[in-house]
């Protein structure tokens, strides 16, 4: 057994390559300019003028997507906004849909989609569109990135949560926070923290190993805040080790404005906050409209919200100390002033060409392709008539998914994508083999009609998977849709039948599924050839998707996250169990969350973490690994061995050869995506720092790295090594 070594006592995480530790300033307190000195100023003189009861207006809503300001002192409010990939169409003060407004926004391809490009400077253009939009619209926060780490196969708010991996989440949020704020818009990184099922989130209870907290689910928290100096974080649903995150002092107090140093605000996601009791745990904002008031058509009340009038009696009491209330206000000040609510912020754009290539762009590097038995890139030319089946492929799901849900300026389908890159040059013809509707099963006419299509066809597309829900036309067809969780990972609507007899027919049928995570694909995945995973593309998805089938673009992406043959091999359904009659959500699978536990345990997945193939071939050779005092280089030599232009991801990963403690496998410590021409090479170096070696020490509170060897693992995927190095610590 190794003797432990520590690391700083300061230190809380260190993602590989990256200061974040405690006594590192955050990016948004590295600022010491004159400038902000006087903005600090102005901050107190403002608190200094106000009274206790205008001080508490601003803590709490004012409407459905407003927070409260002090127009005596010419403080506006705060102007909030769903979009985790793009700005939601517009609302009144309560949630009715306002009519007649330019409110049609680019509709971005969701974070899993963004998540499988590993590709951080398109996080940063992602976040730009979103800044530019908002700041066009008005906004002064966006709610988002989300990022909770994907963990149940059944969640079904996956589809935003960008990845299954702590050091994957981190590289991505950095690049979309900074694309957001340097539009003047405030970024609100959620939910903080461990919202990981929809099922019953504002009364389930997770609990968790400090261990967890701080290896899989706090880490992307802490880029967010010290890398990417995000300016806002909202406190989730769920309760954590029996508190609930919007009054859990230990996660909004001492971690993440003590250890982390977060200087901006944090708001409660909608209706969050149960008690006047979250006044001292460091909410500063409470969020929330009682929909059910709404429904019976009575105006809602904002002073009496947990954090309002309640409050203005407690410190008139005694009962609260007035300066906690105004740290939260001059925390909501701060923010107002570095996003220029008291000057000229600079103007936004909307819907611009610009914005929709960034779109296009994120589809074309997010569509994994897993499985090819030489099947694509089809031959256009050979394509004289080309059968589509699949209700998914002329289905639109922009205006779909709960808070996240898009009123897009258009959104290119599957079908229109195909018709789009053929341009008559063959007859398309279109069979549905299913129908979208509430306990839809297969309808043997309607595959009887698939059947013939797909033996009449020269080529066969099959687009279908999941669907979001939660829009007015489809609220009974919930899938991936904020506050529902799937039944199961059995594709609906009878799908499987239709597949099934498609590839009797023509075995050559390409499979197609939109969603934002894995299904069950065990009756036919042996059978078929051609298998790609679009996720939810946007509103160029249709035209991106084409490109990838006819082999104008390479496929480039990877999954973020594993998808498991079945259910039951998904570690939070097999070493931890869905919330019991309690409501509690024991992770005992603790830091073994995607493949972590199926790379360390043995378990064969579906598709490995990592895992996207390409129609061109890359050659991993030369790896070198040095150490030098706690810097490590691993450098190694990529060639593109094929005879078409693609991009690999170089995935670095780590493995503790003996350690005192459990620990993965493997865990991802570095990649990055290269673009080569055919033939061409080059040298791929990457940084890794003693953070990448060690592991969070229960027993001393600390973060440890142990003497002794580690293997340095280089390849495609997870499952896929092509170079094995060693070092020794």
């Amino acid at each position: 057994m190794k003797t432990l070594s520590t690391l700083p006592f300061a230190a809380i995480l260190l993602v590989a390559g990256t200061c974040i530790f405690m006594n590192c300033q955050p990016a948004n307190q590295q600022e010491t300019s004159a400038a902000t000195v006087d903005i600090e100023k102005e901050i107190e003189s403002l608190i200094g003028q106000m009274t206790i009861e205008e001080k508490v207006n601003m803590i709490h809503a004012s409407s459905a997507f407003t927070s409260g300001g002090v127009e005596r002192l010419s403080i506006p409010e705060m102007v909030m906004s769903d979009g985790p990939h793009g700005v939601r169409h517009e609302h009144g003060r309560d949630w009715a849909k306002d009519e007649g407004v330019r409110d049609s926004s680019t509709y971005l391809p969701v974070g899993t989609a963004l998540a499988a490009t590993w590709n951080t400077d398109l996080g940063y253009q992602f976040g730009k569109v979103l800044g530019s939009e908002a700041n066009f619209r008005g906004k002064d926060m966006i709610l988002g990135p989300g990022f909770n780490i994907i963990r149940s196969p059944l969640n079904g708010r996956n589809f935003e949560y960008l990845t299954e991996d702590p050091y994957l989440n981190s590289r991505m949020v950095v690049g979309y926070i900074k694309g957001v704020q340097e539009h003047g818009v405030a970024a609100c990184a959620k939910h903080y923290i461990a919202n990981t099922l929809e099922f019953e989130r504002e009364k389930v209870d997770v609990q968790m190993s400090e261990r967890a907290l701080r290896e899989i689910y706090l880490p992307a928290y802490i880029a967010a805040v010290q890398e990417g100096g995000v300016h806002t974080v909202m406190a989730a649903y769920n309760k954590f080790n029996g508190t609930y995150c919007a009054h859990n002092h230990y996660l909004l107090n001492d971690i993440l404005k003590g250890e982390l140093g977060f200087d901006g605000l944090v708001v409660s996601d909608w209706s969050a906050v149960k008690g006047t009791d979250a006044v001292t745990a460091g909410i500063d904002i409470e969020m929330g409209t009682d929909l059910e008031q709404m429904a019976r058509g009575q105006e809602i009340d904002y002073s009496k919200f947990y954090l309002a009038d309640t409050v203005v009696a407690l410190v008139k009491n005694g009962d609260v100390d007035e300066a906690i209330i105004d740290e939260k206000v001059r925390r909501i000040l701060r923010v107002m002033f570095r996003i220029h609510k008291f000057d000229e912020r600079p103007p936004g754009e909307y819907n611009t060409p610009e914005h929709q290539a960034v779109a296009r762009r994120i589809a074309e590097e997010a569509i994994v392709l897993l499985k090819n038995d030489n099947v694509l890139p089809l031959q256009k030319d050979n394509i004289k008539k080309l059968a589509v089946v699949g209700a998914n492929a002329s289905h639109k799901h922009a205006g779909a998914g709960g808070s996240s849900q898009v009123k897009a300026y258009y959104e290119i389908t599957p079908l229109q994508g195909l018709k789009n890159g053929f341009l008559d040059r063959a007859e398309i013809t279109y069979r549905p083999g299913y129908e979208i509707k509430k306990g839809g099963t297969s309808d043997q006419r309607l595959i009887n009609e698939a059947v013939k299509a797909v033996v009449e066809a020269d080529a066969a597309i099959y687009v279908g998977g999941w669907i979001h829900g939660f829009s007015d036309e489809w609220n009974d067809n919930a899938y991936d849709a904020e506050a529902l969780d799937k039944p199961s990972m059995q594709l609906p609507f009878g799908q499987d039948e239709l597949i099934e007899a498609l590839l009797a027919a023509n075995p050559n049928t390409i499979i197609v599924l939109m969603g934002g995570g894995p299904i069950d694909m065990r009756r036919w995945k042996g059978q078929a050839k051609a298998i790609v995973q679009a996720w939810y593309p946007g509103m160029e998805g249709g035209n991106a998707l084409t490109d990838i089938l006819l082999g104008a673009i390479n496929p480039s992406g990877k999954m973020p996250m594993t998808f498991p043959e079945k259910l039951e091999d998904s570690p939070a359904h097999s070493v931890a169990a869905y919330p019991d009659e309690n409501l509690v959500i024991d992770h005992k699978d603790g830091i073994f969350v995607g493949y972590r536990y199926f790379d360390t345990y043995g378990v064969e997945p579906a598709f490995a973490f990592g895992h996207g193939l390409s129609y061109t071939t890359f050659n991993f050779a030369d790896l070198t690994v040095n150490k030098a005092g706690e810097a490590v280089t691993v450098n190694l030599k990529l060639t593109n061995s094929g005879e078409m232009a693609g991009s690999e991801v170089v995935q670095v990963y780590v493995k503790d050869i003996e350690a005192s403690v459990e620990r993965p496998d493997k865990e991802l410590k570095a990649f990055q995506k290269v673009k080569l021409e055919p033939g061409a090479s080059r040298n791929v170096t990457v940084q890794l720092d003693k953070n990448a070696f060690s592991f969070y020490d229960e027993t001393k509170s600390e973060w440890v790295v142990e003497p002794g060897k580690f293997e340095i693992l280089v390849g495609s995927s997870s499952r896929d090594i092509r170079l094995r190095g060693e070092l020794e610590w």
